[in-house]
């Protein structure tokens, strides 16, 4: 997710190198990261050998004791870049509205709890991160930022999202691992651009089925939740590449399942005479013998001819190698071995395509 973030952020810089714009400001960048700095003095553009303020467009504060965001960062009036991580933050002055170049703002891993209205005049912000704070609800100010690209809002306490989440309709990456969600609205699946969405770590227990709408979706992170099933729409993600769905009741279910218990003695007798096409009659065996034995059934590969009884493995068939998602399928075989002969007589019959998918588009699925 960070080299989206990273790539967006250049493509965007190259953009605006071009010309026919208005005249470029001689740009100047301002790095006191880890400088044991506890405040922004007024003067840091003086003491740092730069003759005004109004020149610094990007700005590195990482990694300090800074806990108050000061008046003075209002003199920063054509800052375009500004990284505060890691600073103990709890405070943002209002005149961090003045910033209206400010496009991207990056606060993770402080102790903001909020932030102020002035906020929502930075209309020209496409990247800002917040993870890592003490939020415990989306602000109305951030459904004002209707340029955002990138919305990171993890690591905090947040346990419901607004449905005004659909008017930021230029967001591509949103990261809300971490919180306290239980539930998805239906709106999210109106962030058409959306390419990729991480609601790890949280407590969801089912998504909506308007997630199909996401067609330029490729990542999606839905990692320890409490999913016990998935929506069928889920199906026409054609662009999804990474889905990550481990830590579910939906994996964690199929996979204990799947454990393959010994057959008896008797199943392999019984397996024997029926794959072997042994001729037997009510007069050689017992009538309880008998109905065992036209008990069996036959295993669903199609590369296996044989039978079981009682013994049998739950095969269940997940993304897998596919260029589309599926829900589970659960099927029943005589062995677990049968699973691996499944899959290499059906891939046999082609191999550039599965399940009429071309190889090219094959899907990952991170299960573990």
């Amino acid at each position: 997710m960070s080299v989206l973030i990273d790539s967006m952020i250049a493509m965007d810089k190259g953009e605006n190198s071009e010309g026919g714009g208005r005249p470029e400001l001689e740009e100047c960048d301002l790095n006191l990261a880890h400088r044991s700095l506890d405040s922004l003095p007024d003067d840091v553009h003086v003491r740092n050998n730069l003759p005004h303020a109004y020149k610094i467009t990007s700005l590195n504060l990482v990694g300090n004791r800074v806990p108050v965001l000061p008046d003075s960062l209002g003199n920063f009036i054509n800052l375009k870049v500004l990284d505060i991580s890691g600073n103990g933050l709890a405070y943002i002055t209002p005149r961090i509205g003045d910033l209206r170049h400010l496009r991207s703002f990056v606060a993770k891993n402080n102790n903001l709890e909020d932030l102020p209205k002035e906020f929502s005049q930075l209309l020209a912000l496409e990247h800002l991160n917040l993870s890592g704070n003490r939020f415990e609800s989306f602000f109305p100010q951030m459904f004002e930022l209707v340029s955002l690209k990138s919305l990171l809002f993890g690591g905090n306490r947040v346990d419901v999202i607004p449905q005004d989440i659909q008017n930021l309709q230029r967001l591509e990456i949103l990261y809300l691992g971490g919180n306290q969600l239980s539930s998805v609205p239906n709106e999210l699946g109106t962030l058409r651009r959306l390419r990729a969405l991480n609601l790890c770590d949280n407590k969801i227990e089912s998504l909506p089925s308007t997630l199909v709408k996401l067609t330029h979706l490729q990542s999606l992170h839905l990692h320890n939740n409490r999913l016990t099933t998935l929506p069928v729409e889920l199906v026409k993600l054609r662009n999804l590449e990474e889905l990550s769905l481990r830590e579910n009741p939906l994996v964690v279910r199929f996979v204990r399942d799947m454990a393959f218990n010994p057959p008896t003695l008797l199943e392999l007798s019984g397996r024997c005479i029926k794959n072997s096409g042994l001729k037997y009659s009510f007069s050689d065996l017992p009538s309880q013998l008998l109905q065992y034995l036209n008990s069996a059934r036959r295993c669903v590969n199609p590369c296996c001819k044989g039978v079981y009884f009682d013994a049998r493995v739950k095969h269940i068939k997940f993304v897998d190698f596919c260029g589309k998602y599926r829900l589970p399928l659960e099927q029943y075989l005589c062995s677990p071995h049968e699973g691996e002969r499944w899959d290499d007589c059906t891939s046999s019959s082609s191999e550039d395509e599965v399940d009429g998918v071309p190889r090219e588009r094959l899907r990952k699925v991170l299960l573990g």
